[in-house]
């Protein structure tokens, strides 16, 4: 065991993350927007922690990297995202495109700058940024959704860089789609619920070595084409 930073960790995915791994003895600094309205999240049995981060404000940023200055991170996993507005080509909302940048793309590599000292101090870190099956540009073949699949293709990009980048230090990254699942985003009527999408994750992150990292992965593990 170890311990593990998840941002986005007050609800959907990034809950079931949290649950699990404390309820397999992980430690565990779970990280929203506003703690004050986290009550799932503070209520989840083990050593877990609830910060008040919000992954577009670098203030945050900073300030939870000097709390957390001294504790080694085995396992960050960058969750926070959103879907933004549906409209497709005539009728894009650029400002909103912007936003959905801001904080599925440029979010993660914000994170991953800042705590990547903490995850050098780990015997074998791991960085996992969840992207989606619908950032594929190989497996578009219906367009639409232009905002949300846009920002998780260029994260794809910015996964792979980033395995460039902290090879050094031996921190190994990928990108994971977690699958269509019953969260406010994915939807009432999505086939998987978080808790089975989050233990196929794991199981997976458990396998990655240096081999597999800068690759972009189904939940199983199953590599997905660019």
């Amino acid at each position: 065991m170890g311990t593990a930073l998840i941002t986005g960790a007050s609800r959907g995915i990034g809950l079931a993350f949290a649950r699990r791994l404390a309820a397999d003895g992980w430690r565990v600094h779970g990280c929203c927007r506003m703690p004050e309205k986290a009550r799932a999240l503070k209520d989840v049995e083990g050593d877990v922690e609830c910060h008040r981060l919000d992954v577009t404000n670098g203030l945050h940023l900073r300030a939870l990297g000097r709390e957390l200055a001294d504790e080694p991170l085995d396992l960050l996993i960058n969750n926070a995202g959103i879907f933004g507005p549906r409209g497709g080509f005539g009728r894009i909302a650029y400002e909103d495109w912007l936003q959905v940048f801001d904080v599925n793309t440029l979010g993660p590599m914000r994170v991953a700058e800042a705590f990547v000292r903490h995850l050098e101090r780990a015997e074998s870190p791991k960085l996992i940024n969840l992207s989606s099956r619908l950032g594929s540009i190989a497996e578009n073949d219906s367009s639409g959704w232009h905002l949300y699949r846009s920002s998780k293709a260029a994260l794809n990009m910015v996964t792979k860089c980033m395995a460039i980048d902290l090879a050094p230090r031996g921190v190994v990254v990928a990108a994971l789609h977690p699958g269509w699942v019953r969260t406010d985003m994915g939807g009432r009527s999505a086939p998987v619920v978080p808790d089975d999408s989050v233990d196929a994750m794991l199981a997976t992150i458990d396998r990655l070595g240096t081999d597999d990292s800068g690759g972009f992965y189904a939940s199983d593990g199953e590599p997905i084409p660019w």
